[in-house]
């Protein structure tokens, strides 16, 4: 029995006129993360993307795992293909899905006649499944409104595609139809957040991380590796770019009050990663700040902040609570890696008592002491650059 996956694209219904320039991307996306596993043929029609591997070998137990994972899906199924003739249909139904029919106690059938000229009506299709299940399954009962188990069988101009239940996907926008943003990355709980955040709706990720050697490790450094490599499970291979800061902190903790360095530090990252953003052609920064979590975070601090940017900041954990940031966390399979111990150079130099009504102004008087222009260049121009993808580095 030939086997496909059935992948509902949702919110791409509504792009109208370039609905289909959406759905290239999206299956652009499918093909890239399914390629491991081996080929596979991809058909759009109704909403519908059909997935069907062209190697009998290949695990759709796998691949429909992967395709949950994919950004711009609603939901997705496994399916069988039939012949678009009634007892076919039947029968296709009863084997496909007899396992898990004998193991609920209410169904129903929900049926979609796509092809107008097949003789039966979706009601009629629906009422001959039914019956004929029920028949062979004594002990179900028929339940309209909240079944154990739905039999959807979908007439296509082609084939019959016959499912159960579908699973829910990942949401949002296929990663690539909303431009690219550079992340800003350590190794703690939000920004690898922020950044599955925004690749969810649609932006493609870079990153930039700030190692400060030696008093970070290279533990550090392979930690946001693992953290980048869950997002990048779902925003597709992400460039990192890996800042040598040691140089910049030392000089900021010489020249600058110490109740201004963390938000020094913070002005010098965006200008850094302005630069590098520039050179990958993003459009946006994007870091994993939420208002009034520590004092570099208030709402004067991260005015401050904005002005040493050259692109908008994206934010999207602004507004969150802990809780919920440590929830997605927990879903994207990173919180584990982001609670390891290895210090990261936010927490180098952290003032006592750090200031939280800051002004433009007085950052730019502070910083006037140094010709900083040499230095942000130096590191921007000598970071290491390496590809994190779904398993190691390619």
């Amino acid at each position: 029995m030939q086997e496909v996956i059935l992948v509902k694209d949702g919110e791409l219904a509504l792009k109208g006129l370039n609905r289909s320039t959406f759905e290239d991307i999206l299956i652009k996306n499918l093909r890239w993360k399914l390629s491991e596993l081996g080929k596979f043929r991809f058909e759009k029609a109704q909403s519908t993307i059909a997935v069907y591997p062209e190697d009998e070998e290949i695990d759709l137990d796998e691949a429909a795992d992967i395709v949950g994972k994919v950004f711009g899906i609603v939901g997705y199924s496994r399916a069988a293909i039939c012949e678009k003739e009634m007892q076919t249909i039947l029968r296709t139904a009863n084997e496909y899905l007899g396992v898990q029919l004998d193991s609920v106690n209410t169904f129903k059938v929900e049926s979609k006649r796509s092809d107008k000229k097949f003789p039966y009506t979706s009601p009629e299709i629906s009422r001959e499944t039914g019956g004929y299940l029920l028949r062979r399954h004594p002990h179900l009962k028929v339940d309209v409104h909240h079944p154990d188990l739905v039999v959807n069988v979908e007439v296509r101009d082609k084939y019959v595609f016959i499912h159960g239940n579908q699973e829910k996907g990942a949401g949002g926008m296929p990663v690539g139809t909303n431009g690219k943003g550079m992340l800003l990355i350590s190794g703690g709980i939000d920004s690898p957040v922020a950044g599955w955040m925004m690749a969810k709706r649609g932006i493609e990720l870079a990153a930039v991380h700030f190692a400060s050697p030696p008093y970070t490790s290279k533990r550090a450094e392979m930690k946001v590796h693992q953290l980048l490599r869950k997002v990048a499970v779902y925003s597709g291979r992400i460039r990192l770019y890996t800042v040598r800061f040691t140089e910049i902190q030392e000089t900021i903790r010489d020249n600058c009050p110490e109740d201004l360095f963390t938000l020094v530090m913070r002005r010098m990252m965006m200008r850094i990663a302005s630069m590098i953003a520039e050179k990958e052609n993003c459009q946006a920064l994007i870091t994993g700040e939420s208002v009034g979590q520590v004092a570099s975070q208030t709402i004067f601090a991260l005015a401050c902040t904005d002005k040493a940017a050259k692109y908008p900041v994206f934010r999207p954990c602004i507004g969150m609570d802990k809780t919920e940031i440590i929830e997605i966390s927990r879903k994207i399979d990173a919180f584990d890696i982001s609670i390891e111990p290895y210090q990261d150079c936010c927490t180098v130099f952290t003032p006592k008592h750090p200031r939280t009504r800051p002004t433009p102004e007085l950052l730019d008087e502070t910083e006037a002491a140094v010709n900083w222009q040499e230095l942000l260049e130096t590191a921007a121009n000598t970071a290491d650059v390496r590809y994190i993808s779904l398993r190691e580095e390619d």
